[in-house]
């Protein structure tokens, strides 16, 4: 089996087996981890990148001369390379590394942010998650840029219609989530693309929960940025990605200054790196970034139909369990979603359910989500999330499920 045949049929229970973490137990039961929105676990392969080069070949990148510092950027160049074949870049010059998509975000707001003028417009969803907020709310505090929302539908979609109505003469930037770490929700991208084309703006996808779930092209989706972050993928915290469309990273000025972004510097004057490395300010988060570069490999060897297949299998189990228990309320029932469920349910706070559950060794994430505005827009403070992985099973399913009744009976 190549790595250009990826694997259809999955054999689930030879995948768990490749992440030691899923061996332990919590509370005497089995761990059943239902926190991959949040971020996923790491298989054999991801741990063993990581040790190979802190014990084999670890040097900083680039500019040395010895053979550890060779070692180092010919992997470090490769993870970059194979985030361009897994995105669908057309060549791996398209992709910053960053330390994850939050860092991605501030990076284009900063940078992309610094041609903005007062009054210009950036369109977002009430969907976002905070790090597709916070840094264009800083960036409207100092250049008087106007931000405005898009609504969201009772069944938790993007109002395409008021997207419509949002564009204007003043639109530069619409930057939106590709897949809703809360609803689930899949937007349509190419809709928004057009959208925006067509009103003379450019497009931010947040990837985060898209790269995960679902084959994503960035040059057939045509945005003009797209993030994403390594540890929903089953590799390292500290490492992402962003992808930049065109010329845009040759047009844009530099956030961060320091080493490595600089081609000449004078007293007087300084020069930049080529393109990325002029947006890579400072030593790289190393082992990491080549730790995401085995993730992708990794993932890469699954059919990504096959994955969603199974993944919205288990969605669908899991959201038939809990429509059938009175009090819950579900937020999010677009029709085309990820493996993300959110509810809510009377009388329980989110915090006691999810506590409750880790007694029977279930692991939900609970609270806002990083998504205020998205729980305001639908009447709580809290849901909790259970959120699936490739690893995820039908018997995990059902273990959530009876451990749910049980801390429902409990609390209410």
């Amino acid at each position: 089996m190549t790595a250009h045949t990826p694997i259809k049929a999955l054999d689930i229970a030879a995948i768990r087996s490749e992440f030691p973490i899923l061996q332990r137990e919590i509370n005497g039961k089995p761990l059943v981890y239902l926190d991959n929105a949040a971020s996923a676990q790491k298989p054999e392969a991801v741990i063993e990148a990581l040790s190979n080069v802190y014990r084999h070949s670890y040097a900083n990148v680039h500019r040395g001369l010895h053979t550890l510092a060779n070692e180092a950027t010919e992997a470090f160049e490769g993870a970059r390379q194979k985030i361009a074949d897994f995105l669908g870049a057309q060549n791996a010059a398209q992709i910053v590394l960053t330390r994850g998509a939050t860092e991605a975000i501030n990076l284009v707001a900063n940078s992309f942010g610094q041609t903005l003028e007062s009054g210009d417009e950036i369109i977002l969803s009430q969907m976002e998650h905070h790090s597709n907020i916070i840094p264009w709310q800083l960036l409207a505090q100092r250049t008087g840029a106007v931000i405005r929302w898009c609504p969201v539908t009772q069944t938790g979609e993007l109002d395409y219609d008021a997207l419509m109505g949002l564009m204007s003469a003043r639109t530069r930037l619409v930057a939106m989530v590709h897949m809703s770490n809360v609803l689930g929700t899949t937007n349509d991208a190419s809709r928004i693309v057009k959208m925006a084309r067509d009103n003379g703006a450019a497009v931010l996808l947040d990837g985060s929960q898209s790269a995960v779930h679902m084959p994503v092209n960035v040059t057939e989706l045509g945005c003009d940025f797209f993030v994403f972050t390594g540890h929903k993928l089953y590799g390292p915290s500290g490492a992402g990605a962003l992808y930049a469309s065109g010329d845009w990273l040759d047009r844009l000025p530099p956030w961060q200054g320091g080493g490595e972004m600089i081609a000449d510097v004078h007293e007087d004057h300084s020069t930049w790196a080529d393109v990325p490395h002029k947006f890579e300010a400072g030593t790289p988060a190393i082992a990491d970034v080549i730790g995401l570069g085995a993730a992708i490999d990794w993932v890469r060897r699954f059919d990504r139909i096959a994955v969603m297949e199974h993944e919205r299998a288990l969605l669908d189990r899991a959201t038939q369990g809990v429509s059938a228990m009175p009090g819950i309320q579900l937020i999010g029932t677009a029709q085309d979603k990820g493996a993300i469920l959110s509810f809510a349910m009377e009388g329980a706070h989110a915090h006691d359910l999810a506590q409750l559950l880790d007694k029977y060794g279930v692991a939900v994430r609970a609270g806002h989500h990083c998504a205020q505005p998205l729980m305001r827009r639908f009447g709580v403070d809290s849901t909790v999330r259970a959120s699936f992985a490739i690893y995820n099973t039908a018997d995990e399913v059902d273990v959530f499920l009876e451990a749910l009744h049980k801390a429902k009976s409990f609390l209410i």
